[in-house]
């Protein structure tokens, strides 16, 4: 029968590797790595005041790995969305960012691409979808005749109500998200390269 750790056990190795030294530098940069992911979502909470004053106050053999986790904590939170209110969890990793980069003018510029890259998916999904219902409206007076010739009443239909429409939708926004989805990725790549490279040994 397998004899089940306890709590003990882990936590006396957990230790045991701490002390351990050189050859457990891995792990310990990976505990840094995940303060630093926890300090990125505290920020996003709102309880992480002074991201970048914080993150620069480490000691320097911490601060490359906590830095790291921060911004790929925040990156995390940048994301296509459709509607205007949705891009406020977004606005605010960059704010973010910004602040881990402390006014860094390079970075800026990247953030300022990004900011483009998520208006422009929005505005182009409105645009496509107006275009897509002005399409099917024409197809749907028809049908709206033929209904009230069947049934002796007037009927208003919507374009999303046509069978075809929900599945012509689906097509585009798979279009429009992997698009769009590339050019946010290299963008967020560039980020996270320029933040984390910047404090490299």
């Amino acid at each position: 029968m397998a004899e089940i750790k306890s709590t003990m056990d882990m936590v006396m190795e957990r230790a045991a590797r701490m002390a351990a030294g050189p050859e457990d530098d891995n792990y310990l940069a990976e505990e840094q790595v995940k303060e630093g992911m926890r300090l990125g979502a505290a920020y996003m909470r709102g309880e992480g005041v002074g991201l970048g004053e914080r993150l620069a106050a480490l000691p320097p053999a911490e601060k490359g790995p906590v830095r790291k986790g921060a911004v790929q904590s925040l990156l995390r939170n940048i994301f296509l969305v459709r509607e205007v209110e949705k891009q406020e969890v977004a606005d605010k990793a960059m704010h973010g960012l910004v602040e881990i980069g402390q006014g860094d003018g390079e970075l800026l510029k990247i953030l300022a691409e990004l900011k483009k890259i998520l208006d422009g998916y929005r505005q182009h999904g409105l645009q496509l979808r107006e275009q897509l219902e002005a399409q099917f409206s024409q197809q749907l007076a028809m049908m709206e005749q033929n209904l009230a010739k069947q049934t002796g009443r007037a009927m208003k239909l919507q374009p999303s109500q046509h069978p075809k429409f929900q599945e012509e939708w689906a097509r585009i926004q798979d279009q429009l998200n992997e698009q769009y989805g590339k050019a946010l990725q290299q963008l967020k790549d560039l980020v996270e390269q320029h933040l984390v490279m910047e404090v490299a040994p």
